[in-house]
């Protein structure tokens, strides 16, 4: 069997240092180009392989943009952070370095773009949750790097997007509830405040129709601005026996909001949120949810902008990624 070439071996041809060898090899400073190159030059004709090489380790490494929207990161971690937590732990698996920045309101609406796209050469950009169609407009006609929509999608852009399945999801929700005896059940979520606010109303819908279910239009309750700040929510004067919340942040501040009325979660009222993540402290119930199968979400966005970078084309115009209702402490059978 052929003998592996090893650094010193390269160092001993060249009569260097083994520390020199490896510095230019690895693109270190502290050795001159004309040697470097050399070094290189050797290394290939010796046949020598680093450890652990491999055609997956010689890939390109891509540089990737990851930006959210100011309004999504409040005072404690959000839904958002925990999709670019795992994003990051991802990236590293398909040869990508992330590189983050907040989306600041004014760059927002003065259509400018993040700073890393101007100092920094980036391969592609990976939007997490959804920010105006002006500024998605401006990033979709940017000639340098794919763009990635995450949690929301855009008609009419050639972005590809990943997405929760978010009708589905609130479709087994509201199911859920229906199966636990409830027959009055409002939905907690200002409509067309976002794209995927709206596709869980339509979930809650589908379920109550096709169970012969009223769908009352004062059991439909705003829970947030159409900037997207949550709180301010009002409880309808004839009051159903569950509540379906288009996020488990949403769903903790109704759950706040009923106890300081009087009301007992479950015993008294049933809640369901959306999303399985919840800042520990925000309530003292667990929330009954739909958890979003956020590994594989981030999975499918980083595959999609490294095919779009290498190759220009991506496996999907869309993606929907199924999650699971997760029964915990806010729900309570009836009847």
């Amino acid at each position: 069997m052929k003998k592996s070439v090893r650094l010193s071996d390269i160092a001993e041809k060249l009569q260097v240092s083994t520390v020199t060898v490896s510095n230019a090899l690895a693109g270190q400073k502290g050795v001159s180009e004309e040697l470097r190159l050399r070094i290189k030059q050797a290394a290939a004709e010796m046949g020598y392989q680093a450890r652990g090489a491999s055609a997956a380790s010689n890939k390109r490494i891509l540089n990737v943009g990851v930006i959210i929207g100011e309004k999504y990161l409040g005072p404690y971690p959000s839904y958002y952070w925990k999709v670019y937590q795992e994003l990051s732990l991802i990236a590293g698996l398909h040869s990508c370095v992330i590189l983050f920045e907040v989306l600041r309101h004014e760059r927002e609406a003065a259509l400018e773009l993040p700073l890393f796209a101007i100092e920094q050469q980036i391969q592609g950009l990976i939007v997490i949750g959804e920010v105006s169609r002006e500024y998605m407009e401006f990033l979709d006609g940017q000639p340098d790097f794919p763009v990635v929509m995450v949690d929301f999608m855009m008609q009419g852009l050639h972005c590809p997007s990943v997405m929760a399945d978010n009708y589905y999801g609130m479709y087994k929700m509201v199911n859920y509830l229906i199966g636990q005896g409830h027959k009055e059940i409002a939905y907690v979520g200002t409509l067309l405040a976002s794209n995927s606010i709206t596709d869980r109303y339509f979930g809650y819908r589908k379920a109550l129709l096709e169970n012969g279910l009223e769908v009352n239009p004062d059991w439909v309750v705003d829970d947030r601005t159409m900037e997207g700040q949550i709180g301010n929510i009002r409880l309808p004067e004839r009051m159903p026996t569950a509540f379906a919340c288009n996020c488990d942040l949403t769903a903790s501040e109704l759950v706040n909001l009923l106890e300081s009325r009087g009301y007992r979660i479950p015993e008294d009222i049933s809640i369901v949120g959306f999303d399985n993540y919840l800042y520990e402290g925000l309530c003292d119930i667990s929330i009954t949810s739909y958890e979003v199968d956020i590994k594989e979400m981030v999975r499918c966005a980083i595959k999609i902008v490294a095919a779009l970078a290498e190759h220009g084309n991506a496996p999907a115009d869309m993606r929907l990624v199924s999650g699971a209702v997760v029964v915990k402490e806010s729900v309570q059978q009836i009847g």
